[in-house]
């Protein structure tokens, strides 16, 4: 039986590289990073290596938004990022079937900052009050669903969304994935020593860890076909996994994100020979890049290009499946694999096809995964098509 298609209609990132898809890829193409050193001490007490977005470009282009002072920083970029795609899709956002789905870590966290203490009501800091405010503002009929899932959060908000279209409950469902770099998050990673003094560098021998950053990715995934396009972005499939290793560290083997991957594969109707191309988690941390590297192999994808974005704009958290997953379909669509930032020397146990310089090939379809803290992991197909193929 034929699954429903799903189409990626419209999308937006928002990063320390652009407010626009368009912005952040030009950057992309053209190897500039929003990775730098920052010495905020209300955030942390020395230098960290991270990736910001301007407050006083947020304060420009939040004078689009009405009343944006009634909502926190992170508020504000859902909201930019949100209203974007509704209004390039044209959808109806005040229809019963059309549903907001959100992604984050960690939400309003930095609302228990000292610095921001009494601007907001306490309950701000609840994701399910953070999503309201969000749904409350484009009038939307539905009660918005809200995925917290470690650094999954965006792949796995997208494969909920997957389910409920083909259950043929909603037609268009915008999912949007979002976090700040904060005190909390800094001071997390910071106690798990896994931040890296430099930036970032996936998959390298010299790799020490990762580099936080704040963003904002939103897609616009339906079940109509766009009339005005000629040439379509699809969600073929999609699958989620646990491997129950450790809180913190994910199994050595690589198995649970390799279930992750051939469920997906599975539920896509796709083998691993299809896979053009793949757009990985990459955190730059040992045991991360290590286990990805285990996964491919099983996977039987080891010669695949392969790129990390977390040397362009940090690792986003709860949006970095969803950024990645845009520019994965930039990707896609300009047949173009960009260079996975930092990569120098191979330091995985395992070879891997990790892309050094960015070049042009023909693209149909790609997979893009995650894996985060509690042994979580996720893995999606996108694929290309015209009108003739499908």
């Amino acid at each position: 039986m034929k699954q429903t298609t799903i189409y990626i209609t419209a999308d937006n990132i928002i990063s320390s590289l652009g407010f626009t898809t368009k912005a952040n890829w030009e950057n992309i193409v053209a190897e500039r990073t929003g990775v730098e050193c920052h010495h905020d001490t209300s955030i942390y007490p020395s230098p960290v290596w991270i990736s910001k977005i301007k407050e006083e470009t947020l304060t420009a282009a939040s004078k689009a938004l009405q009343n944006p002072r009634q909502y926190s920083k992170l508020e504000q970029l859902f909201l930019l990022s949100i209203k974007d795609v509704v209004e390039r899709s044209k959808i109806d956002i005040l229809a019963e079937d059309s549903l907001i789905i959100i992604a984050s870590t960690k939400g309003n966290i930095d609302l228990l900052e000292h610095k921001n203490q009494g601007k907001f009501p306490s309950n701000r800091v609840q994701l399910g009050t953070m999503a309201e405010q969000i749904q409350q503002y484009f009038n939307n009929p539905n009660t918005p669903l809200v995925v917290c899932n470690a650094c999954i959060s965006g792949v796995l908000a997208m494969d909920v969304a997957k389910r409920l279209l083909r259950r043929k409950k909603y037609k268009n469902i915008i999912v949007t994935g979002g976090d700040l770099v904060s005190e909390f998050t800094l001071s997390g990673f910071k106690s798990f020593k896994a931040m890296s003094d430099a930036p970032s560098k996936p998959y390298d021998k010299n790799r020490v860890g990762i580099n936080l950053g704040e963003g904002i990715g939103t897609v616009l995934l339906s079940t109509e076909k766009p009339v005005d396009q000629t040439e379509f972005i699809t969600l073929e499939g999609g699958a989620s996994s646990n491997d129950a290793n450790h809180i913190s560290g994910p199994s050595r083997t690589g198995d649970g994100l390799f279930i992750a991957i051939d469920k997906a594969l599975k539920d896509s109707a796709s083998t691993s020979d299809e896979i053009d191309y793949m757009s990985m988690h990459g955190t730059a941390t040992p045991y991360n890049d290590e286990m990805e590297s285990k996964a491919i192999a099983l996977a039987n994808l080891q010669e695949v290009p392969l790129n990390s974005l977390k040397g362009y704009i940090g690792h986003t958290l709860g949006a970095a499946g969803l950024i990645e997953s845009i520019v994965a379909i930039q990707s896609l669509k300009n047949n173009l694999l960009y260079r996975s930032l930092g990569f120098e020397e191979l330091g995985v146990p395992v070879p891997i096809n990790v892309i050094k310089e960015t070049s042009s090939m023909p693209l149909h379809k790609c997979l893009k995964t995650a894996s985060g803290f509690g042994g979580c992991n996720a893995a999606m197909v996108f694929a290309k098509s015209s009108n003739k193929t499908l």
